[in-house]
């Protein structure tokens, strides 16, 4: 065995990530007791425990954290928190990049006090079947959600690939999948386009009682000024439970291509083809995963198909990919080499290693045509894939103007790379990927006066009633590359500049990476303190800053806060 780090190793690293972040800190529990921090509600399991992100770029030991079994625990621990002038971050599963529960760097003696919402609060009950409704834990993963809607023939238009996400964590940062409606398709009932922030009906969130000088439980109707700030509230606040407007389920067919150009995929308008917008218009869901250094991205494309196509294997479980869920011997042992050699010029060999396993994989497989249940086509992200970190915008444009922006913007990031590789230099050695959906229309929850989630990426603006659609774009590539974050921060800067309210408007995807300097993600105080906020002023209605007051309203204590919102919200 060499020093490299081997397949093996990326493999348990994956694997020791995929736990669930309730059950494991429990491991760790030993000599944790009540007694130890005094005045601790009664009755609340207590415990140490460890924090990893995604992609393990934060990290944390020994944290204090807390598996309240119910709502009015969580206010318990949330009001003792205040009294010790401590914070309180809700923790899920942890699938996520951007520093939005803890900070790199947190120490074990930090005031900090981790909620688990993953153990307990997550209960699933259908509230209403005509319209219908669900009433869903915060706690509760979207594989659970959607497994539980699908027993009822229910379902949504689009959801995030990873089924190990929290519904309070999702819903806290505007999660989304890719769907706009294709030519002729009409919206059902109960369905949205948006975000999954734009399905929920009400919501229950621990917020300051000034009256009674404590924090109780309080639940917001769709209707309530104050609840359009928590629809995304970027950890700002604590939700334990809501209720989400649901619809009639689809059966989708997912068929994967390899073999459309990027050159034709990503094509400037006009130029005919087989281009990403073609695609939207016949079937309105695609994706496009685009390997590093290679010419032929892996689409996906979902259309609605009531009836399984004679071609298409029928799919009755989520995951279909398994040369994605486990990584292919060469794959990993090409990542590691880099890793653990310095061997980042081998970029191009793995981006088209990777290229390779999708294209055997999707054959040998049977998965490059498949039909099934939405949830059984939409869910397709396990834990034990390859890790990345990964950079994360939404471009807000017309339907109209989809393909111009996927053109401009992978003619940039192709210029760039070529530029950085001919001095010696790869900053990208994962995926660029492309998603489209619709905006968070407020009409969509079927819910008289609902308003549009505050916060939300996907938030419409006023005074650009034209744009309708969002394309979303991430570049992954493994931690601790060279060049990463400057090679990022170009990006940003061609994204800010050439989408600043024209044809389009850039905002930030908040669970991934952005406000890059040369160094670090979330740095740029100018991106922090200014491009952000302007992002959501669009002279119509509370914008950044009247976001920010009411969730300061319900939180006037800061008990909710960590260093990256401090700094967002001043």
């Amino acid at each position: 065995m060499t020093d490299r780090l081997s397949r093996r190793g990326f493999l348990l690293t994956a694997a020791s990530l995929s736990v669930v972040a309730a059950a494991a800190p429990r491991s760790m529990a030993q000599g944790a007791a009540a007694s130890d921090l005094p005045g601790f509600p009664e009755g609340v399991e207590l415990y140490r425990s460890a924090y990893r992100n995604w992609v393990r770029e934060i990290t944390a030991d020994g944290l204090w954290a807390c598996a309240p079994s119910n709502p009015d625990q969580v206010v318990a621990v949330v009001n003792w928190a205040r009294e010790q002038d401590w914070t309180v971050r809700a923790r899920g599963y942890a699938h996520g990049w951007s520093p939005l529960t803890i900070p790199a760097g947190t120490e074990s003696g930090a005031p900090l006090l981790l909620v688990d919402t993953a153990t307990h609060l997550t209960g699933i009950a259908l509230e209403s079947t005509d319209p219908a409704a669900v009433r869903v834990g915060a706690g509760a993963s979207l594989e659970a959600l959607l497994g539980h809607l699908e027993a009822y023939g229910l379902g949504v238009t689009a959801t995030p690939a990873p089924g190990d996400l929290t519904v309070g964590g999702a819903l806290a940062i505007d999660a989304h999948g890719t769907a706009v409606p294709a030519h002729g398709e009409s919206r059902l009932p109960g369905h949205t386009y948006g975000s999954l922030s734009n399905l929920v009906l009400s919501l229950t969130a621990v917020v300051w009682d000034s009256a009674g000088g404590a924090y109780v439980l309080r639940t917001f109707e769709r209707d309530d000024p104050d609840c359009a700030a928590l629809l995304t509230h970027l950890g700002r606040a604590l939700v334990t439970e809501v209720v989400l407007r649901v619809g009639e389920n689809t059966s989708l067919r997912c068929l994967s291509r390899t073999d459309i150009p990027a050159a034709e995929l990503f094509a400037a308008p006009g130029s005919g083809g087989r281009t990403l917008a073609s695609f939207l218009d016949t079937a309105g869901r695609a994706e496009a995963i685009w390997f590093a250094f290679t010419e032929f991205p892996w689409l996906k494309v979902w259309s609605v198909a009531p009836k399984r196509p004679l071609t298409s294997r029928r799919v009755t479980a989520p995951y279909n990919y398994p040369f994605s869920d486990n990584v292919p011997a060469v794959v990993a042992d090409l990542a590691g080499t880099l890793v653990s050699d310095a061997a980042w010029y081998l970029a191009p060999v793995l981006g088209n290693a990777q290229l390779d396993a999708a294209v055997l994989g999707l054959t040998t497989s049977l998965s490059a045509d498949i039909w099934g249940l939405s949830k059984n086509t939409l869910l397709y992200i396990r834990p034990t894939t390859l890790r990345m970190t990964a950079n994360g915008y939404a471009v807000l444009t017309s339907r109209a103007e989809v393909q111009r922006v996927v053109a401009e913007f992978t003619a940039f990031y192709r210029q760039r790379l070529t530029a950085y590789a001919a001095q010696g230099r790869f900053p990208v050695n994962g995926t660029v990927e492309i998603r489209v959906t619709g905006l968070d229309n407020p009409a969509d929850a079927d819910s008289a006066g609902a308003r549009a989630p505050l916060l939300s990426a996907l938030r419409p603006r006023a005074d650009h009633p034209e744009w309708d659609t969002a394309v979303w774009l991430d570049v992954l590539t493994l931690p601790g590359t060279p060049y990463a974050e400057a090679f990022c921060r170009e990006l940003e800067r061609f994204l800010l500049a050439t989408y600043d309210g024209g044809h389009g408007l850039t905002r930030v995807e908040w669970s991934k990476g952005w406000a890059y300097t040369d160094e670090a993600a979330w740095a740029d105080e100018e991106v922090l303190g200014s491009a952000v906020p302007a992002s959501f002023d669009d002279g119509a209605g509370p914008g950044w800053e009247g976001a920010a007051a009411i969730l300061d309203r319900l939180d006037p204590h800061q008990v909710f806060g960590n260093a990256l919102l401090d700094r967002l919200f001043g």
